[in-house]
This record gives C-alpha cells, structure tokens and sequence, in this order.
C-alpha cells in the first residue's frame, strides 16, 4: 500500500508547507516570504540551507509489518553526510544514509569523501503489532520522499504533538553536526517536551531582524533563540547590541504572550582568539542586558551545555557531536522545566 499525498501530508510535522511534483513531496520548514528574504540576504549560502529538512518528521501508528522508503536528497548544507532515521516506538531501529558502510575520521563534521547518492531505497522489517514509526529528515540535505509503502490493509493513524516548539539559531540549531538527526539537540529537546519543533535556524546567521518580523502563520507555545556564536566572531558589540535589540523588540511584538528562552552561546575552543567584540564570554552579558525588559524572555548561559572537551565535538573545537548534543538537550530541558 503506497501512502497518497494527502496521507503523507497528514502524518508530517516540523514543515510550513508541503508540496508534491512528479511524484516527488517536498518539505519546507521556512515560507515562501522567508525564503525570499534569505535568496536576497546570502543567496549562494544562506538561501540553499533554507531548503534543508531540519526538524521535519513523519509520525503515525500502524501495525504494518513492513515499512518501504525511497527517499531522494539534495546537498543544503556545507556538510556533505545525510540520514533518514527511522525510529519504533521513540528509539532508533534503522536508519538510510551515505555513511554506514565508510570509515570516517573522528572529525567527521568537514569529511568529503562520504558516498554520494541522489536517491536511495529501503525495505523494513518491523515487529509485530502496533506500534509507532517515526521517520526524521536530515538537517543537513534537502530530503524529499518519493514513496512510503506498508502492507496492504494495514492501519495508519496520525501521531501529532498539539504543542509548538519555534526555534531560532544559528548552525547549533540548525543540527550541526549530528550524525543522526534524532540527536541534534533541537530534535532531542522538542522530542522531550512533547512538542511540534519548527526549526528556523540557519547554519552561520547571526541577530538579524528581518526573520524575527516575519510572523508565522501559528502561535507557538514556546520559543527558543540561540544567537552570539557567530555574532562575536563577524560584529563588533555596538552592531550587536543593535542587532539583538531589534530582534527581540520585533520577535516579542510578534508574539507577545509566548514565553520566549534565550540560549548565549555554548563553549568554543579558539573562545581566546582576539575579536572586534571582545571577550567571548561577555556576549552573556549583552544579550542579558538587552532582555532584562522582557517579562516573558528567561535567558540560559549556554557556556557549560556541553562539556569544554573537544571529543564532544564533531570538528573538535565548536560544534557539538552527538555525544556533545546529548549534554546540551538533558540540560536545556532540565532548566526549561524548572
């Protein structure tokens, strides 16, 4: 039994818009307004890693015994790795990707040579019974689905968070670098609270207000926001102190009665390199500055999310693996929660 559009269309979550064309569905976290800005702000890098499925997921209960996926990919990312996870009952049982069957070096986040591919396609053995199938896009390609199959006359239900989750960021959040999707903290943490994520992050950005004016089409119930890495790195602190001021005055008129946690940058190994900025740890201390006047904001010094060792990172010095990621979503959800 091939699913129809409109069943794959009703167990798809983390997207803004859905589209079908020869065949081929195609997923887009960010709208079309979005998208336009991006192709007008950093057409060549920024623009392409709209169209990467951060955040995307397919959820549905069946007692099929078998489960079929042929999914197609599109580089949308400096990253050249992929997977597909495919998750019983919350924990990971199989997984399509371009890097099982290669040896990658430890610092896999900047590896080349991992195999290319276009389009790939998998039969699944599942247990017996009902249960839950998730299956997670790659943050880092495009994925798009060209067909999902179960067993003729076998039961689909729609799994669906009720809650929303709205995420802000920059590469961290994006999903850099988690070999599995289902690790990037963003996945992990909406995963814990029970909530729909839309992921609206982007791989090198920094405080910028033209996202933050542009209201979606829903009211999340929360939102998240993890900026200063880059900014400390490429502004000096009067364009950052601009920059952040204007977003989170545009993002909190947008959304005035949602609680809104402000994640400061985690820890970096080159942390002492000489900067415009200044000292990479006072970048806390801005943002704090410039949100203090926000009842419904809480900032998170991000500095200790993740241990400062660098085998808890993917290129060994700034973003995070998943070992890396798993410190950073137990700890984020902990303080959200209190």
């Amino acid at each position: 039994m091939k699913l129809s559009f409109d069943q794959i269309k009703s167990i798809a979550s983390g997207a803004v818009r859905i589209e079908e064309n020869e065949g081929k569905i195609s997923f887009y976290r960010f709208t079309s307004e979005e998208e336009a800005f991006y192709l007008e702000r950093s057409p060549k890098d920024f623009y392409k890693k709209t169209f990467a499925t951060a955040g995307v997921k397919l959820c549905f209960e069946t007692n099929s015994k078998t489960l079929g996926l042929k999914v197609g990919v599109e580089c949308a990312s400096s990253r050249k790795y992929f997977a597909f996870d495919i998750c019983v009952n919350g924990k990971l049982y199989d997984s399509i990707n371009n890097y099982d069957d290669i040896d990658y070096p430890e610092a896999y986040a900047t590896f080349s040579e991992y195999n290319p591919c276009e389009e790939i396609e998998k039969n699944i053995g599942l247990p017996d019974g009902d249960k839950e199938i998730a299956v997670y896009f790659p943050w880092s390609f495009a994925g798009s689905l060209l067909s999902l199959t179960l067993d003729d006359g076998a039961t689909l239900a729609p799994v669906k968070n009720e809650k929303i989750l709205l995420m802000y960021g920059d590469s961290i959040t994006h999903g850099y670098d988690a070999l599995h999707p289902i690790n990037s903290y963003s996945t992990r943490f909406a995963d814990k609270l029970g909530y729909t994520q839309y992921n609206k992050a982007i791989g090198g950005e920094i405080y910028v207000l033209g996202l933050a004016g542009m209201r979606q089409d829903f009211t999340p119930d929360l939102i998240t926001v993890a900026y200063g890495s880059n900014d400390w790195s490429h502004c000096d602190a009067e364009t950052f102190d601009s920059n952040c001021s204007q977003f989170f005055k545009s993002l909190v008129r947008n959304y005035p009665n949602t609680p809104i946690c402000v994640i400061a940058p985690i820890w970096r190994k080159d942390e002492n390199e000489k900067k415009s900025f200044g000292e990479f740890t006072s970048v806390v201390d801005h943002i704090k500055d410039i949100v203090k006047k926000y009842p419904q904001i809480t900032l998170i010094n991000g500095y200790d999310l993740v241990p400062h060792d660098e085998k808890f990172f993917a290129d060994l010095r700034l973003h995070p693996n998943d070992k890396g990621f798993e410190h950073y979503a137990e700890k984020i959800y902990n303080m959200v929660r209190e």
